[in-house]
């Protein structure tokens, strides 16, 4: 059970742009009595901290996040949405232009307080914010860069290398700048997301038309959506038809017809009809709400190698200054070598001990990675299981309603005496549209399609166990079962043996005749997505070694579809518990996903080491089981996130061998004195540059 006594507080932070800064931040919070954790996400520029109100309050969370040298607000509607405020350029302008002026009256002989007074205007105005938040982190005895950076600095001005001192507090505020402008690229890319819905709607209230708050509006109420408006929130077509350019929030290329009872998501286009809609979620349930907050959330759940990049960074900063002391103290003090010269080298050494760009190459990829994944149409809860999925070579499929639609569909039409496909389910439909079992949904359905007339049924009555009959044109109709017109000796051997072959096939027949012969039988079955195949050959390719199919259905059903699709193997008449027992078997042997849609997947999706729910015909169970949700059914979907999960994992490797190696590379250069302390920064602003650029190829979408 919960603490009652435990809160959350979530606060936007002004003036944080150093990722190693960030990290020392949340570890100083997380030692603060009565903090339970703290998350800080560095692109969206937020902290979230649980901590106990018996023993800490949230104002004293803000006072102790200003300790450290930043302005901390409370998030509110307002602040979340606030565009965080733009990195002030001119206090690095004026420094670049201070310390060239100052190189030039050098280089010209001016008089020395001409040139050191330029060099001083440089420092002042690229570092007095450096060393406010160095000197905040000395009193929490805290090691963060710009401690770090503000040493260097006063060690160089120590030793007389103003020009030095000026180009370091340059560069690296010019870095803070670059990286400030390359973060928000990530930050741009999640706010698009938002500017997906439109902030009201047209509420229609007796007859009349409201324009509202999208916040304001309830479940149940209608809302009239004109051709060319985005839809603001998931709900149902009550009325009209429209075709409607879901791309933005499922990834389909293709705008897809909709019209009654078919569902709207908030943040699609409608295009050339008016549709009355009823409203079926509330606004921050929406399915754009759900992948904003997804994606903002990411950094809570911390994948494996951004937890591995973490702890190796807590270590790594120490370790280098450690070193940095032994080579300005060693050499001078064993050696008889020069002072100056070593404690320069070793003022070097610190600079390179900065791990931003280390710290940055796993969170800025993984943002990217889920924002891509997002605008495509998949929701993925956190980069651990973004990363998870780059490791998965089993993978288990649900059948009914996930392989298949979930519902009957007509996939065949049969004439057998005068009328042709487009009567037979026409009559079929007009008797047909009276009841409310699935299969009769069905043909009604088909014939819609087909754009056929319903036409005038006299003297409806239903048949107990075998169908429907009444009068079409004033002809006796009969829209039911095999045995029902076996009964009534119309059934020859030929045809028998026809309708035993459809019916073997896992299709329900639904024959329709008179009382003198068989006009045609419609096969009605819950049929196989058409992407199907094609989705398991391209999992093929993605490294998915085996495909297996498990199902509650029959044996032979759950063959057939296991085959027509491709799997390596499949499970039938399985309960709930049995679906879990044999995803604990698959663990066994590897990394496992499961992907399914309905309450009895509830347990199975949770159990399985990656859990997909098929997302738009996905119950609340199976969604809120699952690591990852589809949102528009689409299964092409599954090896376009495998795909992207492996990318995804490619660069943050790539990111973290630039970072170490550049690093590795300018510590040899320091111990051998060929590195200079602006050569050291201009080193690590490229590093995090590097690795950020790197990180935004992600949001390209080439997966």
């Amino acid at each position: 059970m919960a603490d009652k006594t435990t809160r959350e507080c979530k606060l936007n932070i002004d003036g944080l742009d150093c990722p190693d800064c960030a990290r020392k931040l949340e570890t100083g919070l997380k030692d603060l009595k009565g903090v339970k954790n703290a998350r800080v996400n560095l692109v969206s520029k937020t902290i979230n901290i649980d901590y106990s109100s018996d023993t800490v309050n949230a104002d004293f969370l803000v006072k102790n996040i200003e300790g450290y040298g930043y302005s901390a607000r409370y998030r509110t509607p307002e602040t979340s949405e606030d565009k965080r405020k733009t990195f002030n350029a001119i206090p690095t302008i004026i420094s670049g232009i201070a310390a060239v002026a100052g190189i030039l009256l050098d280089y010209l002989g001016s008089a020395s307080y001409f040139y050191i007074g330029a060099f001083v205007t440089a420092i002042i105005s690229g570092g007095y914010k450096v060393a406010y938040k160095g000197f905040k982190a000395a009193l929490k005895l805290s090691l963060d860069m710009n401690f770090l950076m503000s040493i260097a600095v006063i060690g160089a001005i120590i030793l007389g290398e103003w020009s030095e001192g000026a180009m370091v507090i340059f560069l690296f505020s010019l870095s803070l700048l670059l990286e400030n402008r390359s973060m928000n690229r990530a930050r741009s890319a999640i706010e698009k997301l938002m500017d997906l819905t439109p902030k009201t709607a047209n509420v229609i209230d007796n007859g009349s038309e409201k324009h509202v708050p999208v916040e304001s509006v309830q479940i149940g109420q209608n809302l009239l959506i004109r051709p060319g408006e985005s839809i603001p929130l998931d709900g149902t077509v009550i009325d009209g038809t429209s075709s409607v350019n879901q791309s933005p929030v499922t990834g389909e290329s293709v705008p897809v017809i909709k019209q009654e009872s078919e569902r709207l998501f908030a943040g699609s286009i409608n295009g050339e009809g008016a549709l009355t809609m009823r409203v079926d979620a509330l606004y921050e349930n929406s399915t754009v709400a759900r992948i904003i907050q997804m994606v903002e959330e990411a950094q809570s759940r911390r994948a494996p190698v951004q937890l591995f990049v973490d702890r190796f960074a807590k270590y790594y900063t120490p370790l280098v200054v450690i070193g940095a002391v032994l080579i300005a103290a060693i050499p001078p003090l064993l050696f008889a070598a020069e002072f100056s010269e070593w404690f320069y080298r070793a003022l070097v050494l610190l600079i390179i001990a900065c791990p931003c760009a280390l710290v940055i190459s796993t969170p800025v990829s993984f943002v990217s990675g889920l924002t891509s994944a997002a605008r495509d149409g998949l929701l993925i809860k956190g980069g651990v299981f973004l990363e998870r999925a780059s490791g998965v070579s089993i993978l288990a499929l649900d059948k009914t309603g996930t392989i298949t639609y979930g519902e009957p569909r007509v996939v065949e039409v049969i004439s057998a005496g005068g009328l042709d496909e487009t009567g037979i389910v026409s009559i079929a439909a007009s008797l047909e549209r009276y009841s409310e079992h699935p299969v009769a949904a069905a043909i009604v359905a088909e014939s819609e399609k087909r754009a056929g007339t319903l036409r005038e049924v006299e003297g409806f009555s239903a048949i107990p166990g075998s169908g429907v009959a009444g009068l079409v044109e004033g002809v006796k109709y009969y829209a039911a079962n095999h045995t029902f017109f076996e009964e009534k000796g119309l059934c020859d051997p030929q045809f028998h043996r026809k309708l035993e072959g459809i019916e073997n096939s896992r299709r329900t027949a639904v024959l329709l005749g008179t009382d003198d012969e068989i006009e045609g039988v419609i096969a009605v079955a819950d049929s196989i997505r058409s992407e199907a195949r094609t989705a398991i050959e391209k999992l093929r390719s993605e490294n998915i070694k085996e495909i297996t199919v498990i199902s509650g259905d029959n044996h032979n059903t759950t063959e057939a579809v296991a085959s027509e699709i491709g799997a390596d193997s499949y499970y039938s008449d399985l309960h709930p518990e049995n679906k879990l027992d044999i995803i604990r078997k698959l663990k066994k042997e590897g990394l496992t996903a499961m992907v399914g849609d309905g309450i009895n997947d509830a347990p199975a999706l949770a159990e399985a080491d990656l859990g997909i729910a098929m997302g738009s015909g996905g119950t609340d169970a199976a969604l809120e089981s699952a690591d990852i949700a589809i949102v528009g059914d689409d299964l092409n979907k599954l090896p376009r996130l495998f795909h992207l999960s492996r990318r995804t994992m490619n660069i943050i490797k790539q990111n973290i061998a630039l970072a170490l190696g550049i690093k590795a590379v300018f510590a040899i250069l320091t111990v051998l004195g060929w590195a200079t302390l602006w050569m050291a920064v201009f080193a690590d602003m490229g590093a995090s540059l590097i690795v950020i650029s790197n990180s935004l190829r992600l949001l390209r979408g080439n997966h």
